[in-house]
C-alpha cells in the first residue's frame, strides 16, 4: 500500500520537478486553503541547510537547486533518499 502524501510533500514534489505554483492552482490542485503559510513550512525545511530556495515572483512560487551537479543523493516522491547512481 502506498503512503498517502501531506499537502506540504506534493507541493514540495511539485516545486522540485522544476515547476511553479501559484495559491489559485495549489488550491484547485491540492485542496491547500492557505497556501502561504504551507510555503512558509516548506521554506523553512527545504532552506535549512542551504541546498534549496523557495522564490516567489508575483505571487508565483518556484523552488531552486543551490548546488545543482553536485549532490550524491535525490529524494524519491514519498519523501525517503536514495543514492544517485
Amino acid at each position: 500500500m502506498q503512503p498517502t502524501l501531506s499537502n506540504q510533500r506534493k507541493v514540495i514534489n511539485h516545486l522540485s520537478s522544476g515547476k511553479t505554483l501559484t495559491a489559485p492552482q495549489a488550491c484547485r490542485k491540492f485542496g491547500i486553503k492557505n497556501f502561504r503559510a504551507t510555503i512558509s513550512s516548506i521554506r523553512t525545511l527545504v532552506e535549512k541547510y542551504g541546498n534549496w530556495e523557495i522564490n516567489n515572483t508575483d505571487g508565483v512560487y518556484s523552488m531552486n537547486d543551490t548546488h545543482p551537479g553536485d549532490r550524491t543523493y535525490t529524494f524519491n516522491r514519498d519523501g525517503s533518499r536514495s543514492m544517485i547512481a
